[in-house]
């Protein structure tokens, strides 16, 4: 790992800022990841600050947290009752919430975006929160398909910008993808690196590519899937069940593209496929568009390729 990551920032810019040892950690979006991100920082004696604009995401999110933990507790302290809800109540002490971001980012060594998908909305958000926030405080974005460049040019910290992209459920998934761009300091890379490794998690180094490694491969694979079905060469049914016996994957393409959404899929390929029309892996698929203009969005909406209880 150490020589894969210096390999893959040579061109980092140096940074006049010391490698930052991140302690006091602001997330911004109460969603599923926000709130995932928030419990494994949590978990592992970091300082929280959970923002949302809407309070009551923000109940519903600590909510969600207690009872992500009460799960872990009844696998790790089944036979201690009293040490289980002794951790439970440890780590939510170290989540606080607010709706305000500009003063929850003035405390914070890492300030980590999870909203919505919107490239003008992070931009703003970034570039408030850099007149506030202090001079060594890293920001980061939790983007799965946004260039980070794009998202770090609305603030003056180019050097101390960078990308940690989580997986769903973040509290399971052991992987995060950092990502650095042609301005990232060697410091604030190495800082966001360490800080993964603290969560428990392993991470990878990226470069500021199109989906980074893992959508990059996996979300053409499943448009690619649904090419095959849509040009009469074989059945979802049989695609998906190929896939998890023949690769040995845990879920076919037409299931994960439920499970991770199919506007999500849609959002992501027709922003590749804006930047670069001449990809033939980019292009777009009349069935999923058909799907997510009849709002079948997979799994979260009750339907997508298959139907759900």
């Amino acid at each position: 790992m150490a020589f894969v990551s210096q390999q893959i920032c040579r061109g980092f810019s140096s940074s006049a800022v010391r490698n930052v040892v991140i302690k006091n950690v602001t997330i911004i979006g109460g969603g599923q990841m926000g709130a995932g991100i928030a419990q494994v920082a949590a978990t592992t004696g970091h300082s929280v600050t959970l923002v949302d604009t809407n309070g009551d995401i923000l109940q519903k999110a600590v909510k969600g947290i207690e009872g992500s933990l009460k799960r872990v507790v009844k696998k790790k302290f089944a036979d201690k009752p009293e040490a289980g809800e002794e951790f439970i109540q440890k780590v939510l002490q170290n989540v606080s919430t607010s709706t305000d971001a500009a003063s929850a980012a003035q405390s914070s060594d890492l300030v980590l975006e999870a909203i919505v998908e919107n490239l003008k909305i992070k931009q703003d958000l970034f570039g408030q929160l850099d007149k506030v926030a202090p001079a060594h405080t890293i920001f980061a974005s939790n983007t799965s398909s946004l260039p980070i460049t794009d998202i770090a040019s609305s603030t003056n910290r180019l050097d101390r910008f960078g990308g940690l992209h989580f997986f769903n459920p973040v509290p399971v998934m052991k992987l995060v993808e950092v990502i650095g761009t042609s301005a990232t300091s060697q410091d604030t890379f190495d800082s966001l690196l360490n800080f993964s490794k603290k969560l428990g998690k392993t991470p990878v180094s990226c470069k500021d590519t199109p989906g980074f490694i893992v959508n990059r491969l996996l979300v053409p694979y499943m448009l690619e899937a649904v090419r095959l079905h849509e040009r009469g060469h074989g059945s979802k049914e049989d695609i998906d069940i190929a896939m998890k016996l023949g690769a040995g994957y845990p879920m076919g393409p037409f299931e994960l593209a439920d499970y991770v959404g199919l506007d999500t899929v849609k959002f992501i390929i027709d922003g590749w496929s804006a930047a670069d029309p001449s990809n033939p892996l980019f292009a777009p698929s009349e069935m999923l568009n058909k799907l997510v203009a009849e709002g079948k969005y997979g799994k979260k909406s009750g339907e997508g390729f298959y139907k759900y209880k």
